[in-house]
């Protein structure tokens, strides 16, 4: 079972989340996909039980180069429909619209039909994971419980 990571990381600390979350993917034996914006493909998204995509802050929402995923893979809407998909979000200041990148994400995701999941209880227990600059202890171990969970959510749907 694939979940893809997703992101797009100017400054490297979107992507240094990305890989926290790829760990707590690949702990539950489970393939993390790691991919760039740039780099990802449509069959990226149709291989993956899930998708984890993250962003950081561009003004309060998600920079455009994730938005164009969204919007480029459009004609592939209906088959995600039912997989999981989470979110999480880099910014420069504590109250710098993180968690609205975070919901506009997921707003792309209940468009494409996915089945959102949120952070754990054991992590934040909120929309996703977030934090300021590169990621400290605490925000790494939220990644990875953030991954572990959408792997266990994913893996529990595929054997219904």
């Amino acid at each position: 079972m694939q979940v893809l990571v997703l992101y797009h990381s100017r400054g490297g600390n979107t992507a240094e989340l990305a890989e926290k979350i790829a760990d707590g993917v690949r702990a539950t034996g489970a393939e993390a996909l790691l991919k760039t914006t740039e780099a990802v493909t449509s069959e990226d998204f149709l291989n993956s039980a899930g998708v984890i995509a993250g962003s950081p802050v561009y003004f309060g929402v998600m920079a455009a180069e994730l938005k164009r995923v969204f919007d480029d893979f459009v004609g592939v809407r209906k088959k995600m429909e039912g997989k999981v998909g989470a979110a999480f979000a880099t910014g420069g200041h504590h109250t710098g619209g993180k968690e609205t990148t975070i919901m506009s994400i997921i707003q792309c995701m209940f468009i494409y039909g996915m089945i959102i999941v949120g952070d754990p209880m054991s992590a934040s227990g909120h929309y996703g994971v977030a934090c300021v600059g590169a990621p400290d202890d605490g925000a790494a171990r939220d990644g990875f419980e953030l991954g572990r969970r959408v792997a266990e959510v994913c893996r529990k749907l595929q054997e219904r």
